[in-house]
């Protein structure tokens, strides 16, 4: 039977009509070519009576509330929450996908996808005073109409839009976006053609002349390179990658080595050793990138910014959060004025938050454990009134903190992102009327949208997330 989020369809953009009702699809470099009722790779895009449709207008995983760290983005308002969005479907099929229940369409299921419109997404953005729009988790390439109208809007009501991509992308597709995304977080996964073919089942070239487009624009850019255990964590990957950036987007564009967690068809293999990852980032150091992270690492200090000047701390960071310390308004440091290459939004009005906890609500704790650091928290509203949820962190030393207030509207539902902040932090408490439902899921490393709760089941370690793929 098919799922009933393929029942309806919407204009899809960038399409070229040919004979006997034939179409081709020019927003990926497969540049598809359909017969009536045939879909693309992606799988969400389809040849309906001779015209180029989109199955997924609107239709997404649920809208979750992050930091923009989640997103490999360094040295843009560091610590600014985002709303998060993604889609269904993939112009890629990555043989690790840690996104895979939603990427790759035969696999998505009606319980997992949510409805929205460009109007309901700014309305949810300024309920919670989020001041960007984040197209991230499978990849925001497939959900191209949707992007470019709720992008559109989204400017027009004074907030930004950030696109985490891996950018298997065509220039006419591109080209339609420079004019409503302000910031790009590209992965680039290899620099080698035959990875992409065998574990992307892509190209190369289409993803570097993209990059290239973007910066040529002068939009804000930041990379990213997962380096996989075996494959490519090792010296080659991070000289080639760096000679690349350093040739082509300049010496500070932000560079991100991120570790990878065993998932979908590469499973049989381990974490990332972070030794490997460390040698990457001296590499690209020494090579002359100025600014070189590591990704879904914690307590170690190659997340921090500091100065290449003086070597002053300039933004610390742990995990998904980010306290600026030693920056000015215009991104230089504050010792010896050198530029850090930062931009920054107009301070942010904090959420709401309140000491003691009203009666009558529940309380769920959580503990951090393994390289489970960060957890999505979905709540539901099924009531007649508004209602609030609310959230604080633990510490071994028992010291308090305020509780953060999550309203909901009659009706409503919302995701929002925990993450640990802070060595000596336990986890979590949630509080919640009886009348809310919520579910917790483990957020085994960013970008990550986890569609099995820990409600519904808990995996044996954290090396694999839940659902585990089974092939045939």
């Amino acid at each position: 039977m098919e799922t009933t989020w393929r029942q309806s369809s919407h204009p899809a953009r960038l399409e070229e009509r040919l004979d006997d009702h034939v179409v081709r699809c020019h927003l990926s470099p497969r540049n598809c070519t359909l017969k009536p009722g045939q879909h693309g790779f992606c799988g969400v895009r389809k040849n309906i009576d001779g015209h180029l449709v989109t199955l997924n207008y609107g239709k997404s995983v649920q809208l979750t509330e992050e930091t923009i760290e989640t997103e490999a983005v360094n040295h843009y308002a560091p610590g600014e929450r985002i709303l998060s969005l993604g889609n269904i479907g993939c112009m890629l099929n990555c043989s690790y996908c840690h996104n895979w229940k939603t990427s790759q369409a035969k696999y998505v299921e009606d319980k997992n996808v949510f409805h929205y419109t460009p109007e309901s997404v700014i309305a949810l953005a300024r309920q919670y005073g989020i001041r960007c729009l984040s197209w991230t988790y499978n990849d925001p390439v497939v959900w191209h109409e949707f992007v470019r109208d709720t992008a559109t809007l989204a400017r027009q009501h004074g907030l930004i839009n950030l696109y985490k991509s891996a950018f298997y992308i065509t220039p006419e597709a591109i080209e339609e976006l420079l004019p409503v995304i302000d910031i790009f977080s590209i992965s680039l996964k290899s620099w080698d053609p035959l990875y992409y073919k065998k574990y992307t089942k892509g190209t190369l070239e289409p993803v570097l002349e993209g990059i290239k487009q973007v910066y040529a624009a002068g939009k804000h850019l930041e990379l990213s390179t997962l380096m996989i255990t075996g494959v490519s964590d090792n010296d080659e990957t991070a000289r080639k990658i760096s000679t690349w950036v350093l040739a082509n987007v300049g010496s500070a564009t932000p560079l991100h080595f991120v570790r990878f967690h065993p998932d979908y068809r590469m499973r049989d293999t381990i974490r990332t050793p972070i030794p490997n990852l460390i040698r990457a980032r001296e590499i690209s150091l020494e090579m002359g990138v100025e600014h070189v992270y590591l990704g879904n690492v914690y307590d170690t200090p190659f997340s921090n910014t500091f100065c290449r000047g003086c070597d002053q701390l300039l933004v610390t960071r742990y995990g998904l959060n980010a306290w600026t310390v030693g920056l000015d308004d215009a991104g230089h440091c504050t010792r010896c004025q050198r530029d850090a290459h930062f931009k920054f939004l107009a301070p942010a009005v904090p959420p709401p938050s309140i000491e003691q906890l009203p009666p009558g609500v529940e309380t769920r704790s959580f503990a951090w454990h393994g390289d489970i650091r960060s957890l999505h928290v979905a709540a539901a509203n099924d009531t007649g009134d508004p209602v609030e949820v609310y959230h604080r962190r633990t510490y071994q030393d028992g010291r308090p903190e305020p509780w953060r207030v999550v309203p909901l509207e009659s009706g409503q539902t919302f995701r929002f992102s925990l993450a640990k902040g802070q060595g000596d932090e336990i986890g979590p408490i949630v509080a919640f009327p009886p009348s809310v439902r919520t579910n917790l899921h483990e957020v085994f490393d960013r970008a990550h949208f986890p569609t099995v709760s820990i409600e519904q089941g808990k995996a044996d370690n954290d090396r694999v997330p839940l659902p585990l793929f089974q092939p045939g």
